[in-house]
């Protein structure tokens, strides 16, 4: 099985790094201020930093993309987000 992704994008330098550093409550070495990547082997473990993300959205100017089939990203918005982690949970039940 491949890796699901998760990815962060902003046009606000620095502004990964407070949400990541609010998330994880420490600091995290991203070299590029503009994008942060993670993969999952078990795509379920990053439903705690989506649901942080769509929770925090309105402190934060960036964007959240998920994959969980190679080359398809999703856009993680206030629109989606419940059909998406319902989504999450039902194809990957473990």
């Amino acid at each position: 099985m491949s890796s699901s992704i998760l990815n962060f994008y902003s046009e606000k330098s620095g502004e990964i790094d407070r949400f990541l550093k609010m998330f994880f409550s420490q600091s995290i070495d991203n070299e590029n201020k503009l994008f942060w990547k993670k993969d999952y082997e078990n795509p379920i473990e990053m439903i705690d930093i989506i649901s942080c993300f769509i929770d925090n959205n309105d402190k934060f100017d960036m964007n959240l993309w998920i994959s969980l089939d190679e080359n398809v990203f999703i856009l993680i918005n206030e629109k989606n987000i419940n059909s998406i982690i319902k989504y999450i949970y039902e194809r990957y039940p473990w």
